[in-house]
């Protein structure tokens, strides 16, 4: 492993950075990226229950940041393949999510298919801004349901 990639991670792994942590891990996860970014929101509020609220937040902005840069990457994957070919182009299989326009995007919280979703919305060219605020609610539900259920599941986290 790089001596740089060793001091990052090591940088992150602060306690005082945990929020930019989250937003760091959050942010890389909704890009294309394999990655999960649960275990990073759970850790912090495991080690700080105070930060309940701001850890949710933040990851929900960090989520949403990068399915927003998946938007723009579809979209600019569009543009490139239309020069390429010199017309525009459609694709015949995801005409049914053009039913529902922007609103899809509040699916952008599943696993495997929310992430390429965002993609998707800026191949198909919906509204930017309609997309990134359904992204924001969806990954917002995620993020507050999955660290409810897991403190449920490990009922000793929290301290009294």
């Amino acid at each position: 492993m790089p001596d740089w990639f060793s001091v990052f991670a090591q940088w992150l792994a602060l306690p005082e950075v945990g929020l930019s942590t989250v937003f760091v891990v959050a942010f890389v996860s909704a890009t294309l990226l394999p990655m999960g970014s649960e275990p990073a929101v759970f850790g912090l509020i495991k080690l700080n229950p105070e930060l309940f609220w701001p850890a949710i937040l933040v990851a929900t902005a960090g989520n949403t940041l990068g399915g927003a840069v998946s938007w723009l990457m579809g979209l600019g994957t569009h543009k490139v393949v239309d020069r390429a070919r010199g017309s525009t182009t459609e694709l015949r299989a995801l005409r049914w999510l053009e039913r529902f326009g922007p609103k899809a995007c509040l699916l952008s919280w599943l696993p495997v298919v929310g992430d390429p979703l965002c993609a998707v919305a800026g191949w198909l060219r919906f509204p930017f801004w309609p997309c990134v605020a359904y992204m924001a609610i969806g990954k917002f539900a995620r993020y507050l349901t999955m660290t409810a259920a897991l403190l449920w599941a490990f009922p000793g986290v929290l301290k009294p």
